[in-house]
């Protein structure tokens, strides 16, 4: 019944997200997926510039690897005539327009309304949505071999990430983003204090930025104070709605 009361608070402070129940070893939590509103032709991206490329285009073409790795060579080398980066705003062919791989988008501010799709078509359908949310803070998406369209609205630009792990990972997060475990965020022990009842804290520990079901190894809605232990195998980890996460162990 307290699944069921906050997932209906959330719909109604968030119109445009949709929910699945994933089952942890506390019972069933929500994971909160987003159907964005249509995107119009042109307009600026999220840097708030504008974009040739900020259009609407057909489905189509070759991929590379449900990893994300393209056919003929690493996750970090686009192929030829492909992008390493590309506007926050614009519906992309995968394979023509964009490389299948690894993307992220860093620095979108609450009221952005930034919200990606990874799409099997491009009706523009529910029923196209492989995978979609919308985004606070920093967020991180593989578009696979399957995949024929990515959309984006409302975002920072999209750079390509690198397999390569780099970096010198922090003990501390904003409550909300996706950060990758051993570049952004040291594997431990974190606390969120605080947390109020309709403020829909919510974490998630994921394997891989696919961001479907079978992505998440674990998450919870929180009231009060949280704790996450996030271990050197997670990929990622995904915190919404959050006072700030310290390392406390």
């Amino acid at each position: 019944m307290y699944q069921q009361d906050r997932q209906q608070d959330r719909r109604t402070q968030r119109s445009r997200f949709a929910r699945h129940k994933v089952l942890t070893g506390a019972g069933a939590v929500v994971l909160v997926v987003g159907i964005g509103a249509a995107v119009a032709p042109g307009g600026s991206d999220g840097d708030g510039g504008s974009k040739a490329s900020d259009r609407v285009v057909s489905s189509g073409a070759e991929g590379a690897g449900k990893d994300g790795k393209d056919a003929g060579g690493a996750q970090g080398k686009p192929g030829k005539g492909r992008k390493a980066g590309f506007s926050g705003n614009g519906t992309f062919r995968v394979g023509s327009d964009i490389a299948p791989g690894t993307y992220r988008s860093l620095g979108n501010k609450k009221g952005g309304n930034c919200y990606w799709e990874r799409a099997k078509d491009s009706k523009g359908d529910a029923d196209s949505i492989i995978a979609n949310d919308n985004v606070v803070g920093s967020s991180y998406v593989t578009v696979a071999t399957g995949d024929k369209v990515f959309k984006t609205h409302g975002c920072k630009s999209w750079e390509r990430v690198p397999e390569e792990k780099s970096g010198t990972p922090k003990t501390s997060a904003p409550g909300d983003g996706m950060y990758r475990v051993g570049v952004d965020i040291a594997p431990g022990t974190y606390a969120s204090p605080d947390n109020e009842a309709d403020g829909n804290c919510y974490w998630e520990r994921a394997k891989d930025a696919l961001h479907g079901i079978d992505s998440v190894e674990a998450n919870e809605n929180v009231t009060g104070n949280g704790l996450v232990t996030i271990t050197p195998q997670d990929a990622y980890f995904k915190t919404s709605g959050c006072t700030a996460w310290k390392k406390t162990g």
